[in-house]
């Protein structure tokens, strides 16, 4: 199956009353086992690149494997740039092959992320690219504060800025190893009554799976993205590794064994974020 949009797979999901889930890749066994997760439970996902992994590895080469991924997946894989900085940043995404970008300027004053957000869908969208902005400011486990969205503020987001896609701060808090966030659901809700654009939430790793479902199932936020939960995943299977074969060196055997313990994890995500026939 080639590779989707941001829109090609969120549009359905906000008219379906499900999610997909935006999974953060550090490299090419956990991207792998994500494509396998999606397709044993025969559903879109959206493989993510963030600043961490940009810092670590060159956009050429994430969108490379991304692609390559897509190309022989038998269901939708968006490649998908997370927490772009600059419309050079997403440019360059796009140039490499990416199918969706995430302009952040959350930080910025309000007019000022909207128009710098506005030149970003613009260009992607020439492109055939979805586009992600963010309005409100979703701050990070024991580092900034966070800025809660409003549902005015969202509603003139929205509509100035064209974006296909919208992370909203209702609660949700980035890098959280516990799932102990408390979400605003009528927050939630006044901001989708203010907008029809398919809403994001960051900081999904935080929010606990009853929640993650209910928004899923009960509101248009249609994108979790997933990050620290699936690391931390990674981070045992491979401890488990090393000590059960001390004597292994070989980083391929030593990092296949963390291939399906991270495929596992994702699946319980995307069946419990997922349309309710995934779950028959």
């Amino acid at each position: 199956m080639s590779l989707a949009t941001l829109s090609d797979v969120l549009l359905p999901a906000r008219d379906q009353g499900y999610a997909v889930a935006g999974v953060v890749v550090l490299g090419w066994e956990d991207a792998r086992a994500y494509v396998c997760a999606a397709e044993a439970e025969n559903l879109p996902i959206i493989l993510q690149a963030g600043p961490g992994c940009r810092a670590h590895t060159p956009l050429v080469v994430l969108a490379a494997m991304f692609k390559a991924l897509a190309q022989s997946a038998s269901v939708p894989v968006v490649a998908h740039l997370d927490h772009g900085a600059s419309l050079e940043e997403c440019r360059a995404a796009i140039a490499c092959g990416f199918s969706s970008v995430m302009f952040d300027g959350s930080r910025l004053p309000l007019e000022h992320n909207i128009a710098e957000t506005r030149a970003v869908a613009a260009m992607a969208h020439a492109a055939g690219v979805s586009c992600e902005g963010e309005i409100g400011f979703v701050g990070y486990a024991s580092g900034e504060a966070s800025a809660r969205t409003s549902a005015i503020d969202a509603a003139h987001f929205a509509a100035q800025t064209g974006v296909d896609a919208m992370a909203v701060s209702v609660g949700n808090v980035h890098l959280q190893k516990e799932q102990s966030a408390t979400i605003d659901v009528a927050a939630v809700n006044a901001i989708a009554a203010a907008t029809r654009v398919p809403l994001v939430i960051h900081g999904g790793s935080g929010i606990p799976g009853e929640m993650r479902q209910l928004l899923a199932r009960n509101t248009t936020v249609c994108k979790f993205n997933i990050g620290t939960e699936l690391r931390m995943v990674f981070g045992s299977a491979l401890r488990r590794s090393l000590a059960a074969t001390p004597e292994q060196f070989d980083r391929i055997a030593l990092l296949k064994e963390v291939e399906t313990p991270i495929a596992d994890a994702t699946r319980v995500i995307l069946r419990e974020i997922g349309p309710l026939a995934s779950l028959t």
